[in-house]
């Protein structure tokens, strides 16, 4: 036994040993460029160098489109957590425990009342981390509140889209969200209210065979990977090669499908002035301040402001 390489060793190692965040640094998807994860959270998720747009949290995306960071968490109706008693690998009912832990949300799409530099407006932020941003019942009656809520306060909806598409363990339940989205939509715009989608990476599968390609103006992040089936799916099936960058936001820009990409620097001024144009309201000098927001805006009894520094 060597003395010095066993024992002394490793106790000098346990002494100098720091703990390190696992994600202090972050890479690149697309240089492969380190950087430090503050920075990149502090510039909204974008990396400095390539402009590349990460995935971005319900919470933080709720941080950058409301005024002063302040917003009132809608409450959400209850749905049944398991309805079909689903297993695979694990219970259904597992992953839902797990999704929960690791996002803080009750499901994938998370749903805020508050000012947007001035005007009410209401905004649903689907969470790609929570199960890919499945679409199931809780994620469905999620939406159709928001939408109803936007036709009650008279206000335009808002949604954020990032989706893997809809969730396999609760079958045609999970299916029936497609129509159920669709004709809340329609009750908004009978209403004569702006809808508005903002297409992220991902959005595939049902959801974008639904509510996220109604909007009224449809709005892409730079290189949001966008599309109902996979490029390989399509591949095999027309048997031909796809031409480069099909199904990224640019590429459905240039063919119709998307009427602008925009970068998220820019997304709130944008989506801003979209809504003072769709419904007609003149600019507001400066937006009130977190505290001068009425309270009339509650949502609901147990709706509590989400204030986040």
């Amino acid at each position: 036994m060597n003395w010095l390489t066993n024992v002394v060793r490793p106790k000098i190692r346990s002494i100098l040993k720091r703990d390190t965040p696992e994600n202090l640094w972050i890479k690149c998807p697309d240089t492969g460029q380190l950087v430090f994860y503050k920075d990149v959270e502090s510039n909204q998720f974008v990396i400095p160098g390539s402009n590349y747009h990460m995935r971005m949290g319900a919470t933080a995306r709720m941080k950058s489109i409301f005024d002063n960071e302040t917003w009132y968490d809608v409450a959400l109706p209850e749905v049944i957590a398991d309805p079909l008693k689903f297993r695979d690998e694990r219970k259904y009912v597992d992953r839902i425990k797990d999704a929960r832990t690791k996002t803080g949300m009750n499901d994938s799409v998370k749903v805020g009342y508050g000012r947007m530099e001035g005007s009410g407006v209401v905004v649903a932020v689907q969470d790609f981390d929570f199960m890919g941003g499945s679409l199931g019942m809780a994620a469905g009656e999620a939406l159709v509140r928001g939408l109803e809520l936007a036709v009650e306060k008279k206000s335009p909806f808002i949604v954020f889209a990032a989706s893997g598409g809809a969730r396999m363990q609760e079958g045609i339940l999970s299916l029936m969200q497609l129509p159920r989205t669709t004709v809340g939509v329609q009750m908004l715009r009978e209403a004569k209210l702006p809808y508005i989608v903002v297409l992220t990476n991902p959005t595939t599968g049902g959801v974008t065979a639904s509510y996220a390609m109604l909007g009224d103006v449809q709005i892409a992040e730079p290189g949001a990977l966008i599309g109902f089936a996979g490029a390989r799916v399509i591949e095999q099936t027309i048997r031909e090669k796809l031409p480069e960058g099909f199904q990224r936001a640019e590429y459905l820009r240039d063919h119709g499908m998307v009427d602008m990409v925009v970068h998220r620097h820019d997304l709130k001024p944008t989506l801003a002035r979209m809504c003072r144009l769709l419904t007609k309201s003149p600019a507001i000098a400066s937006p009130p301040r977190a505290e001068s927001i009425p309270a009339e805006i509650v949502v609901a009894p147990d709706a509590v402001p989400a204030a986040h520094a």
